[in-house]
């Protein structure tokens, strides 16, 4: 099939580039774009501070999971992708940036490194997903969400089994106990997100 003939989407602009006046010129669109970059990553970082432990497993239930589809969803898929690679990158040069404030490689290494490592491409899932216009209604904001999580998840307990040697009891303890906190971030995302568009829309 050709180039001329091949199915074409509409692509749809995320929330960050409505909200944002557009810059004049490359170089301030360039610096506009890496100051999202970044403060994305911070975003993921703050989040990072809510943690619960679990005494059962050594995957505690965070922020961060809901930081980063946020992301993903805020900022489209090639500046989403990019603040969770620079956010690893923050963590791993020993800024306080992983969970509850903490950092260093070990992270990126240990039996929870799978959830980490799972960031960026499911950054890139949720900003594929918006530029389809996923978040403009609910029920598809909830998908795209439930989806995202289950990316980290699976990822995230494929690794533990690895370091543990047991899938079943990497899925007890990395997987299963999240379940239920998925289903409300989906839920919330389904009315946050739309209902930034429909606030935008009636100020418009």
């Amino acid at each position: 099939m050709s180039a001329a003939n091949s199915p074409s989407f509409p692509v749809f602009r995320p929330l960050a580039d409505v909200v944002l006046p557009r810059p004049g010129g490359k170089t301030a669109a360039l610096a506009t774009n890496a100051v999202l970059v970044v403060v994305g990553s911070l975003l993921v970082a703050v989040c990072a501070r809510l943690v619960i432990p679990l005494p059962f497993t050594p995957v505690p239930i965070t922020g961060q999971t809901f930081g980063v589809l946020l992301v993903g969803m805020l900022l489209g898929q090639k500046r989403g992708t990019l603040s969770l690679l620079v956010y690893l990158g923050e963590g791993a040069a020993g800024f306080p940036v992983f969970q509850s404030g903490t950092s260093g490689l070990a992270h990126l290494f240990g039996p929870t490194a799978g959830y980490l490592w799972s960031y960026p491409f499911a950054a890139a899932l949720m900003g594929a997903l918006v530029e389809r216009g996923w978040d403009r209604s609910p029920l598809r904001a909830a998908a795209a969400m439930l989806l995202g999580g289950l990316l980290i998840l699976a990822m995230g307990t494929l690794w533990l089994a690895h370091c543990t040697g047991d899938l079943r009891m990497a899925f007890l303890q990395g997987c299963a106990p999240f379940l239920l906190g998925d289903l409300v971030k989906t839920m919330f995302a389904a009315t946050l997100l739309p209902g930034g568009w429909k606030l935008l829309n009636s100020k418009k």
